[in-house]
């Protein structure tokens, strides 16, 4: 995946590709996270499209629930996928900026090679 310690630092050319794929991938997590709490609103809370897709945006970045939940199954899935999101929002910054972390851990072991 990423190149071993012993391994010469990776040219900025390639640095870059590594980037904008885990990027990439970061904002697909994101897109199905937040994809699964645009679905879960609507068909559980009786929310229409917009006020879903508010809904799930406010709670996967932390802000917490808009809308009044109606019923108990709407106010299950408002909680698990709170529970979910805080997880799922972590992982994506965490895959966000591994090959950022990554290189900067590889420049300062290299300053032990010298």
């Amino acid at each position: 995946m990423f190149e071993h310690h012993s391994k010469p630092l990776l040219p900025r050319a390639e640095f870059r590709k590594r980037v904008f794929r885990y990027f990439s991938y970061s904002a697909i997590m994101l897109g199905v996270s937040l994809g699964i709490g645009i679905v879960g609103y609507h068909f559980s809370a009786d929310l229409n499209w917009m006020d879903s897709f508010y809904n799930a945006s406010m709670i996967l970045t932390g802000m917490g629930p808009v809308n009044e939940m109606p019923d108990d199954g709407a106010k299950l899935f408002s909680g698990f996928y709170a529970l979910f999101s805080g997880v799922a929002f972590l992982s994506t910054v965490a895959v966000l900026f591994a090959p950022i972390a990554h290189r900067f851990l590889h420049l300062m072991h290299l300053d032990e090679d010298i």
